[in-house]
């Protein structure tokens, strides 16, 4: 891979990343702080990103794959976003707010699979396909890179400023962001539609994500897939709660994106040294217990350690449970699916996971925060014993129902 290649796909990943760590940290002390919404109206705003991620994606593979080169159609989504982006950052009202942020969440969802799908095209036309994994990990890094410095960055904004949490900054600093993804889209290589090509079956059982389905019929897989769905779900908690949290204990406003940012910078860290590893001293099944096991640890340290201290340090076990139970979940479906279907196989994980999970996730989240909501404030200890009660029965049930076993090829 040349260094030109290198550079515009980190690029375009880091700023795909950049982007959503710009205003997510950052919504929930906005909306339940200075817009008084309530749990349930936050829970709905939040549930934007996966409602779209279960169609979008569908609609703009198909766009990418039989209409328009893969880098326009990314330009065109990131353009809107930046409008819409700028339009929420002036939003003050529930119903505004989330018709905003929904139009921009299938914008967002629907780069997301674009972004990998260019990636692994241009690879695959400069490097063997043995050497794909090693060199899209180079480029995976800048996914937590992109998300950790965007979170220092508004954090120093802030202080510089004298600004405290629930400003509209972090819209006003995806817009931007989004306007230079553009430009950076515009200067990736070409990437056009595959060839049309002949249907081998019209019949809907040999269409690969009929395929992918039938593979729950296998119980280890089904497992995998229903707890996915689950302890996916469980950090929206996280995503919606750590903001106004981390100010109720004592920490200032405007270091709360910055200090979220620790869990990007561990996941990177681990990303490049931990993973791959784990997987091969104690395969799938340990290291996806890990993962999940790190996120329960987190909860524990919010419902009995509630120190700033400690609350600042368990960050970093957000960033290891996602790349150890999340990325590591993907390579493992990658693993297991036949290779005919492992596109629509990372679809439906992705459907699971980033769809289905976290919209219940917010659902669920928003009616805890409601009934955890005294006179206004916040009653942390009642509110954080959910997800950790479910995050330990999830570890439990990873233990005796799924097995990780790959099939024989």
């Amino acid at each position: 891979m040349s260094w030109t290649l290198y550079l515009q796909l980190s690029a375009m990943m880091f700023l795909q990343f950049a982007i959503w760590g710009a205003w997510m940290p950052v919504l929930a002390p906005r909306l339940l702080g200075p817009l008084k919404m309530t749990g349930k109206q936050t829970g709905w705003i939040f549930a934007t990103v996966p409602l779209a991620c279960i169609f979008a994606p569908l609609l703009a593979g198909q766009i990418a794959d039989r209409y328009l080169n893969t880098e326009w159609v990314l330009a065109g989504a990131h353009l809107l976003g930046a409008v819409l982006l700028f339009v929420a950052a002036k939003q003050e009202r529930f119903v505004p707010m989330f018709i905003t942020m929904l139009l921009y969440a299938c914008c967002y969802a629907a780069a997301l699979p674009l972004v990998n799908s260019l990636m692994f095209f241009q690879l695959g036309q400069v490097v063997a396909p043995e050497a794909i994994p090693v060199e899209s990990g180079k480029i995976f890094i800048m996914a937590p890179i992109g998300w950790a410095l965007v979170g220092y960055f508004l954090t120093g904004w802030r202080q510089t400023r004298k600004i405290g949490g629930g400003g509209p900054d972090g819209f006003v600093l995806a817009a931007v962001l989004s306007v230079a993804m553009v430009g950076v889209c515009l200067l990736l290589p070409s990437t056009p539609p595959a060839p049309a090509v002949a249907d081998q079956s019209t019949a809907f059982s040999e269409m690969p994500i009929f395929k992918a389905l039938a593979l729950l019929q296998n119980f280890d897989f089904l497992a995998f897939v229903v707890l996915s769905m689950v302890i996916a779900g469980m950090m929206q908690f996280y995503f919606m709660g750590t903001g106004p949290f981390m100010q109720d204990i004592g920490i200032s406003g405007s270091n709360v994106s910055g200090l979220m940012g620790i869990a990007q910078a561990a996941q990177a860290i681990a990303t490049l040294f931990a993973l791959g590893p784990l997987t091969d001293a104690i395969g799938f099944k340990w290291t996806l217990v890990v993962g999940a096991a790190c996120w329960l640890l987190l909860y524990v340290f919010y419902v009995y350690y509630p120190k700033p201290i400690l609350v600042i340090i368990a960050q970093a076990l957000h960033g290891i449970a996602y790349v150890t139970f999340l990325i590591a979940g993907q390579i493992f479906a990658g693993q297991f699916a036949p290779p005919a279907i492992g596109g629509s196989v990372q679809a439906l994980i992705f459907t699971a996971t980033t769809g289905i999970g976290l919209f219940l996730g917010t659902q669920l989240a928003g009616i805890v925060i409601d009934r955890n909501t005294v006179e206004g404030r916040l009653q942390w200890k009642p509110l954080w014993s959910v997800p950790m009660w479910i995050m330990a029965v999830s570890v439990l049930a990873l233990i005796v129902a799924f097995q990780g076993h790959l099939p024989a090829r």
